[in-house]
């Protein structure tokens, strides 16, 4: 775990290792989610980035898109962690 603290401005720096392991450059988007006591960020992968990953992983799939999309994001956030 890093910690960070909270600027007047209500911003936070994500400290080099953390940018390092996750991929983010200056000018990528993150996303921000609020949970029940906690907030969860991460990094916004293009299209580009996600094809060949989806595909991969969608390949004989039949399934509602919700739970395909949700599966997938997790299959890249569980790769992103493993980088």
């Amino acid at each position: 775990m890093t910690k960070v603290r909270v600027s007047e401005q209500g911003r936070i720096t994500i400290p080099a290792d953390v940018r390092r392991k996750l991929g983010i450059q200056p000018g990528d988007e993150l996303a921000l989610e609020a949970r029940e006591d906690e907030a969860v960020l991460w990094p916004l992968r293009s299209v580009d980035e996600l094809f060949g990953i989806f595909h991969e992983y969608a390949q004989g799939r039949d399934a509602e898109w919700d739970t395909v999309r949700r599966e997938a994001q997790e299959a890249v956030a569980k790769q992103v962690a493993d980088e």
